[in-house]
């Protein structure tokens, strides 16, 4: 059992608390693993009818994976694709459990954090709710199978998934990404703006005529964001656009299996580990990603990161 994982269940209601504060309640296999085990354990509880998911501490719900951890599994020759299997095993568990899940999204909320709390059946947001999926930061895509929400949310979730743009509760609802406000409205900003240059600008399947069109929009917002775009892994940013793409006709378990796949042929390759180190560990902020440019990236690499077999059976 975890020390980072706090469990109760009161009048009927089971309650799986992060408490790993200091690190924003990232997830660490021992932390996986208690969750996997109570949920597997209430399943067939009659005593638990329900099922909430909490983080403690003021900065929020959860930062993610340890990436930290997963980067040296990974330079160390460790079972750093366990690491991705257990926590998408999680995902589906809560994703199809029987009983119904509530996740409280307060604070900050992203990566792995969506991962357990946005596939619940009722994901409450807040009016301090800052989510994003910052994986083209550190040379991965977004994965957790939050590329079923994001395919299906036109050229808002291309520029999240592209950008690693924050966004708010707000726009959390209008992406299916979360169901309800506890705060009552929620300021929706990047919806706000889509009907202009997000909408017009991230329209190609091509990621270097998506970075054109934003450098070359006239709404100083776009030029920000092709600006971050140019921040982000090349590579990381071809594949992402691409698992978007497909993940429009997958079902959530297929999309899981993507990210799987996709995992285990892209990070190796080395943008991660440095990615990782460049935000992360050494935080210099100046990380040296394998090809220099989006426009640079050959696309028969990126097309044999594609080649895989899958394994879902739908």
């Amino acid at each position: 059992m975890s020390d980072y994982i706090v469990t109760d269940v009161i009048d009927g209601i089971g309650r799986i608390t992060l408490n790993r504060p200091a690190a924003i309640n990232a997830l660490d296999e021992s932390m996986m693993h208690t969750m996997t085990e109570t949920l597997v354990q209430w399943r067939n509880d009659d005593d638990v009818t329900a099922v909430e998911l909490s983080g403690n501490g003021d900065r929020g719900f959860c930062s993610g994976a340890d990436v930290r951890a997963l980067s040296q599994a990974l330079t160390s020759g460790g079972a750093w694709l366990h690491f991705l299997e257990h926590e998408y095993s999680l995902d589906m568990l809560i994703a199809d459990y029987p009983k119904p899940v509530t996740s409280h999204l307060r604070g900050i909320a992203m990566g792995g954090g969506l991962g357990i709390g946005a596939h619940a059946d009722r994901r409450i947001v807040y009016a301090d709710t800052v989510m994003a999926m910052p994986e083209t930061k550190i040379g991965f895509f977004p994965d957790v199978g939050i590329m079923y929400q994001l395919s299906r949310a036109g050229a808002v979730g291309r520029h999240v998934t592209l950008t690693s743009a924050t966004f708010t509760g707000g726009d959390a609802l209008l992406m299916n990404l979360a169901d309800e406000s506890a705060d009552g409205p929620l300021p929706a900003p990047l919806f706000d703006s889509a009907s202009a240059w997000i909408e017009e600008c991230y329209v190609s399947d091509q990621p270097a005529d998506i970075i054109a069109a934003l450098e070359n929009h006239p709404d100083e917002n776009a030029r920000k964001a092709a600006a971050e775009m140019r921040l982000r892994s090349p590579l990381s940013v071809h594949v992402a656009l691409r698992a978007l793409n497909r993940a429009k006709t997958l079902n959530l378990g297929a999309i899981f299996d993507q990210d799987l796949r996709l995992a285990e042929r892209l990070l190796p390759k080395g943008d991660f580990v440095e990615g990782v180190r460049a935000l992360l560990v050494d935080k210099d902020n100046q990380p040296t990603w394998l090809y220099p440019s989006i426009e640079e990236v050959p696309l028969e690499v990126v097309d044999e990161i594609f080649a895989y077999r899958s394994s879902w059976k739908s």
